[in-house]
Formats: structure tokens, C-alpha cells, sequence
């Protein structure tokens, strides 16, 4: 870590080790929240006309890949830029 003193690197990984690995989970879950719900975010600002549907269809690209969205979902009904 650059922007993490040693000492302070040091305490957090300490605090990591001693931590329960179900609130690491949550911890996860929550990171993994947060960044779909920024990137449905950005979504919504470059297809500001699609439904939340069509947003979370873009979104499928992004998580699994083109190829394998498109096989699990079907097509997508936008294009792929603005």
C-alpha cells in the first residue's frame, strides 16, 4: 500500500487476521454492492433513456462478458455506445 504508512499497513492487516470470516464476507458483499450500484450509475448516464431492465441487461455485459450475457440474457436491445 502507498498511500498507508507501515505502522498503519501493519494495524490493518492485524485487524484483518483477527477478523470473523463471515463479517470479511459481509465486508465483500458490501464492496460488491457498492460498485454495481456505480456502475448501474454510470450506466444510467450514458443510456439515460433505458429502462432499469435494459440498464441492468448493460450492466450483465460488464459483470459476465458480452458473450456470455448475450447467452444467458438473449441480445441487447441498445447499442453499445452514445
Amino acid at each position: 500500500m502507498h498511500d498507508t504508512s507501515a505502522a498503519a499497513a501493519d494495524v490493518q492487516v492485524q485487524v484483518l487476521r483477527a477478523m470473523p470470516a463471515s463479517r470479511k464476507i459481509d465486508l465483500v458483499e458490501d464492496a460488491n454492492r457498492t460498485a454495481r450500484r456505480l456502475a448501474l450509475a454510470g450506466i444510467g448516464l450514458r443510456f439515460a433513456d433505458a429502462s432499469q431492465e435494459e440498464r441492468v441487461r448493460l450492466l450483465m455485459d460488464i459483470v459476465l462478458g458480452a458473450e456470455l450475457a448475450e447467452r444467458v440474457y438473449g441480445p441487447r436491445t441498445l447499442p453499445s455506445r452514445r
